[in-house]
């Protein structure tokens, strides 16, 4: 399977026969376009960085074959036969590519912003992507997608959550909101010359990672 990082929060999972993307919000320039060609689409939670609401309406009119899975709140205004809410423990493939939901709520980001529903997905039992949340999943992960920006997010939590986890290999994602430099002095501190004994990989948008390869694993 390879992974293909994009702007911010997306990235696409793809197997030589079948593909899915994660979280192309508007913050994603590729959004539209990556919705032309994939099998299916995975929400972790109605934030529009996450989810471009105007792009899936037009992907799901254009692609009736597309298929969208969000929480309730963002799969009831897509509607349509192809549009699927996700529930916690559930199971699915798109083709060859099995996936497990795990479902809680985004981080808290300040006490008067109430909390929505935000789940996270194993994919191909390797890559996690947890939305915007510290969601352990509680099984083996061996790419964790890890969020390094954003009002809720924290260092030290970070650290926290990377540990409980315990991939082989943390992957950057939800970046947009650091600068280069700030990405790297993020990296040095989780990673394994850090808090932890897992390697960072700052992966720059359009480039991908293949996750049968042992040294791209390694980050190297």
């Amino acid at each position: 399977m390879i992974l293909t990082k994009f702007a911010h929060a997306c990235v696409v999972l793809a197997t030589d026969t079948a593909s899915l993307v994660i979280d192309p919000g508007t913050f994603t320039p590729e959004a539209a376009t990556l919705l032309e060609s994939v099998d299916a689409v995975l929400i972790t939670h109605d934030h529009f960085d996450h989810a471009d609401e105007e792009a899936l309406k037009a992907a799901l009119t254009a692609r009736p074959e597309l298929r969208v899975f969000a929480p309730r709140t963002l799969a009831e205004r897509l509607s349509g036969g192809s549009v699927h809410t996700v529930s916690d423990g559930e199971s699915f493939a798109v083709g060859d590519i099995d996936v497990r939901v795990f479902a809680g709520r985004h981080a808290v980001i300040h006490p008067d912003i109430p909390q929505i529903d935000n789940v996270g997905y194993l994919v191909g039992g390797t890559v996690f992507h947890p939305g915007d949340a510290y969601l352990v999943p509680e099984v083996p992960v061996e790419v964790l997608l890890l969020p390094t920006s954003g009002p809720w997010t924290k260092l030290g939590d970070a650290v926290s959550y990377v540990r409980a986890v315990a991939p082989t290999l943390v992957v950057q994602i939800h970046e947009l909101m650091l600068s280069e430099l700030g990405q790297r002095s993020t990296a040095n501190f989780i990673g394994a010359e850090g808090l932890t004994d897992v390697p960072f990989l700052i992966l720059p948008p359009g480039e991908s990672l293949d996750l049968a390869d042992g040294d791209a694993r390694r980050g190297r």
